[in-house]
């Protein structure tokens, strides 16, 4: 029998992935502000950040997220012990060799770390494939889509080609992006037509397959023509339109008459903070009145953040067999990470200093040590039996 660790994804990726997102945020903050070198000799600090961000960090918390929820969404086998172990430690392996890079031969740390989306892939594949609902495939050319960004990242590392590391590193965001819109875009209103019927305020958004369709649609379009290098206007117009689709379809899921439900309305937030994202995008390109990189901050931080603490709430309850409460420690950190958000773009906007990049550094590191203390215990010891619930 499995200990309680191995026994669903989201137990030890969210366990490892919010005790590194601390070092993470210390560790490049000290570098950032001259109080230690930088991790990696050799790769840029702004490079080394985005890449653990997104590949260390956030694929932990995405490969615990995807590989929880299928089982019950798409009704595939759950992956668990043996096979489970066998992705955490490629996982865990690809970041002791992300930070002994300089000690060890040139080609071993991404050799090694580019091994978990594969292996991701290799997993989800034949299950996928025999799913009813064929929509679930799309979730494998995402997987490669992350993979070969990744590539593309140590290619340029190893090459000294700083702007194809950047592009990597650009296109797994967008990845990230599409993943975002498309399981976000069915569990958010799906939930909120549960909270609502439960409230008695409505009932959920009927399904619009254009619309859906669209708002996948115009992302691939922005990415495109972001990555390819297009002239700004174009990109900017497609920014453009990203917000205006996901602002019209996230409206239509009545987010607003669940304020009062903190684990339903976190996740509007986060819809919330990806139009925004969307809207800095398009004035970064067409007028310029803002850095490019805010549009990056307000989707990492406040979109994904908001989303990400949400989703880990709702799955630790849900799956430990607690009821659906949110226990104050996380509106906290709710709270924090929305600060966090506001704090990084008017550092980047208004050039605030130093003091307010520490400042949103600490506080997004903070809130998911709260949510390490709150639940980290609970991810090691077995499950209560289920609390029902209504989704």
């Amino acid at each position: 029998m499995s200990p309680p660790l191995l026994t669903s994804a989201f137990r030890p990726f969210y366990f490892l992935g919010t005790l590194y997102a601390p070092l993470l945020a210390a560790t490049w903050l000290g570098a950032y502000l001259g109080l230690w070198g930088a991790p990696s000799v050799g790769t840029p600090l702004r490079l080394w950040h985005g890449h653990e961000m997104l590949f260390g960090f956030a694929a932990a918390i995405i490969v615990g997220i995807v590989l929880t929820a299928l089982p019950s969404w798409a009704g595939t086998e759950e992956i668990r012990g043996g096979r489970l172990a066998v992705l955490v430690i490629l996982w865990l392996a690809g970041r002791i060799a992300f930070w002994t890079a300089p000690w060890l031969p040139p080609l071993a740390p991404a050799l090694v770390d580019l091994l978990l989306f594969p292996a991701v892939f290799l997993l989800l594949a034949p299950q996928l494939a025999r799913a009813s609902n064929r929509l679930y495939l799309l979730l494998l050319p995402i997987l490669l889509a992350l993979a070969a960004a990744n590539a593309a990242y140590h290619y340029g590392i190893l090459a000294a080609h700083t702007h194809l590391a950047g592009l990597g590193l650009r296109g797994a965001l967008y990845a990230i992006i599409v993943l975002y819109v498309l399981k976000g875009g069915v569990l958010t209103p799906i939930f909120t037509g549960n909270a609502l019927r439960e409230k008695g305020r409505g009932d959920q958004a009927p399904f619009n397959v254009e619309l859906e369709l669209l708002a996948v649609a115009v992302v691939l379009l922005l990415a495109a023509l972001d990555l390819a290098g297009a002239p700004s206007l174009w990109i900017g117009l497609a920014a453009l339109a990203c917000a205006g689709v996901h602002a019209a379809r996230a409206a239509r899921w009545k987010g607003w008459r669940l304020a009062d439900v903190p684990l339903v309305f976190v996740m509007h937030l986060g819809f919330a903070w990806l139009v925004f994202a969307f809207l800095l995008k398009a004035i970064a390109e067409l007028a310029g009145l803002v850095p490019e990189a805010t549009w990056v901050h307000a989707f990492t931080l406040g979109s994904l953040g908001l989303m990400m603490l949400g989703l880990m709430t709702r799955v630790s309850l849900r799956h430990t067999g607690r009821p659906l409460v949110v226990p104050a420690a996380m509106k906290l950190a709710y709270g924090m990470m929305f600060v966090a958000s506001l704090v990084r773009l008017a550092a980047t906007v208004h050039g605030l200093g130093d003091w307010a990049i520490a400042a949103a550094a600490v506080l997004w590191g903070l809130t998911f040590a709260i949510y390490f203390l709150r639940f980290g215990a609970i991810l090691l010891r077995p499950s209560l039996p289920r609390a029902g619930s209504t989704d």
